[in-house]
């Protein structure tokens, strides 16, 4: 079983032709609202694209705004353990999505801050702790060094970037990172082989966008191709890579097999819009698969 502990936000997002510049104002069009946060969108995808029995850990107010989260997640068949916060309100984000897929993002973290180191749920039966870094820090870190303690395989996607504390860095078995995250822990920016030189971490996974992704595991590199889709928005894409992956693993896929589904799992994602809407169900993975036996790039 996966516990996911993140994030929930309910998305506001809007398409336009181009992503403003810092002054600008952009005339948008499409205006819709997604369940979202990475978290949740990790959750989904654990228990849609994976299949696998998933819980979660989630911050919700006390508002309208924390209905359609739980919907979703519930309809996806996540498991929820609910923080119900009075003073605050639920998560939010607001996104331009342009017409070539690119995205700009702004959180209102609301409940999402709230979420405390005791109110880590028991890990009977978790196999797998998934973590972001859209919750508190310290939060973060006692749910990391706990689950370890336990002896739950604990995957942290270390984002929003930022610098992490060694003692998370220390409970972590695999870390999923992009380029500009590797940077922010590091402090190496521009060359990943040096960047992960450094890291004390058995297992490092890093996204490279259109470019597929590189694994370093106990020693060895893996690299992964990125299936080449007609990209219609690139929202969740990161987070369906992240729960598929975890997914995969916790059946006990070798790492090979588990970014392949995951990089399948982001790349049908890639051709729909939204964030817990555009994640595929196990069956579309498979049939993805089947038609794209070997990735382009």
């Amino acid at each position: 079983m996966i516990l996911v502990a993140g994030s929930a936000n309910l998305d506001f997002v809007v398409r336009a032709a181009h992503i403003p510049a810092p002054g600008e104002t952009v005339l948008g069009r499409e205006f819709k609202t997604f369940p979202g946060g990475k978290g949740a969108n990790q959750a989904v995808a654990c228990a849609r694209a994976g299949g696998a029995t998933t819980q979660m850990l989630l911050a919700l107010g006390s508002d309208a705004f924390a209905a359609p989260i739980e919907a979703s997640l519930r309809d996806a068949g996540v498991a929820l353990h609910i923080v119900r916060c009075v003073d605050e309100p639920t998560g939010t984000a607001f996104i331009c999505v342009s017409d070539d897929a690119e995205n700009a993002i702004t959180v209102a973290p609301g409940a999402n801050a709230s979420l405390q180191p005791r109110d880590l749920p028991a890990l009977t039966g978790v196999t797998h702790l998934l973590l972001q870094l859209e919750t508190p820090l310290d939060s973060v870190t006692a749910f990391a060094c706990r689950a370890r303690a336990a002896g739950v395989t604990v995957v942290l996607n270390a984002a929003p970037a930022q610098a992490l504390p060694a003692a998370l860095l220390a409970a972590v078995d695999v870390l999923i990172v992009n380029k500009g995250e590797l940077a922010a822990i590091t402090k190496v920016p521009d060359d990943i082989d040096a960047a992960l030189a450094p890291l004390d971490v058995p297992c490092v996974i890093v996204t490279l966008g259109a470019h597929g992704c590189r694994a370093r595991d106990a020693g060895s590199v893996i690299e992964q191709p990125a299936f080449a889709v007609q990209a219609v928005d690139t929202t969740a894409a990161g987070d369906t890579f992240c729960g598929a992956l975890v997914a995969a693993l916790s059946e006990g896929a070798a790492l090979a097999r588990a970014l392949r589904r995951a990089s399948a799992a982001a790349a049908i994602a890639c051709t729909r819009l939204g964030a817990q809407a555009s994640i595929p169900t196990r069956d579309e993975v498979d049939a993805f698969l089947q038609s794209h036996p070997v990735p382009h790039g």
